[in-house]
């Protein structure tokens, strides 16, 4: 039977609690990235509405601190799932079928890669590396990594991630 990994919870986002969280790098040049880590860990995204705030903390413009969060992938701009689903895309999980199991995790959540499913429990991303490759295709949920996945084994993995969410196990 496959570990299943509580899910992450993130605060509820307020501009008021963003900007204290961010408060302890005001006066650290350059920090702008550490500030932005902070919001992702705390809230499990960067929401717009901390831009302005984050600008007018590090003297920067809107437009600068919106390319910061659009040029590094690992900033979310949006509420991210209960749990976040990383299929590897390597050349070992390539070979190993990645791609397959790529779509059919797609088709069965619903939803793309980079995408919430509609019920809210899960974002698939991409990766390229889980350094799991001798039992390859790999993912990982939030940091539980899980090798030689199938579509079969997908399904009861996240039947049981659902059900653990929901207060099942």
């Amino acid at each position: 039977m496959m570990q299943v990994v509580n899910p992450v919870r993130f605060q509820d986002f307020s501009l008021e609690s963003a900007t204290q969280a961010v408060q302890e790098f005001k006066d650290q040049p350059g920090a702008l990235l550490e500030a932005l880590h902070k919001l992702q860990a705390t809230f499990g995204y960067v929401d717009e509405a901390a831009m302005p705030m984050l600008a007018k903390l590090f003297n920067l413009s809107r437009a600068e601190v919106h390319g910061v969060t659009s040029f590094y992938h690992d900033f979310r701009r949006s509420k991210p799932g209960v749990y976040t689903v990383r299929v590897c895309q390597a050349e070992a999980c390539q070979a190993m079928g990645s791609a397959a199991l790529t779509d059919a995790i797609k088709a069965q959540l619903g939803c793309g890669l980079h995408e919430t499913s509609a019920d809210g429990l899960f974002s698939l991303e991409a990766v390229y590396c889980l350094g799991n490759c001798a039992c390859s295709p790999s993912v990982m949920v939030d940091k539980q990594t899980y090798g030689r996945m199938s579509p079969e084994r997908f399904k009861t993995l996240s039947a049981a991630l659902a059900a653990n969410a929901k207060g099942g196990n």
